[in-house]
């Protein structure tokens, strides 16, 4: 439970960290932050996965990167659900800051859940 909630406090930080770099990506505050990032556990925990079903010959014929447009579309969802206190300009923020999140994923949090 702890791990989890490290991890949701970093997936938190690194939606300031992209707010921050990015003009078109804003968040309303460190809560808002929290929140988004709970939001968004919950979409990849139920969405992503019918997502990727659905869409599975074309992830298998980009070699996968297909899957950084579901993340993009799963944030997206999170910004509609959250209304103006998340906001995303474009679909190409939306995508950018996927990819910046599965890197940060990858080598961060990730790493801190398993240990």
């Amino acid at each position: 439970m702890i791990r989890w909630l490290i991890g949701l406090v970093l997936n938190a930080l690194v939606l300031l960290l992209i707010s921050v770099l990015f003009d078109g990506f804003s968040l309303s505050g460190f809560g808002a932050a929290v929140i988004a990032s709970l939001i968004l556990t919950v979409l990849n925990w139920t969405v992503k996965p019918i997502l990727t079903v659905l869409t599975l010959p074309i992830t298998v014929l980009t070699l996968g990167l297909f899957l950084f447009v579901i993340s993009a579309v799963t944030l997206l969802l999170t910004q509609w659900v959250m209304g103006s206190s998340f906001v995303i300009d474009s679909f190409g923020i939306a995508l950018i800051a996927a990819v910046i999140i599965a890197i940060f994923q990858a080598l961060l949090i990730n790493p801190i859940k398993r240990s």
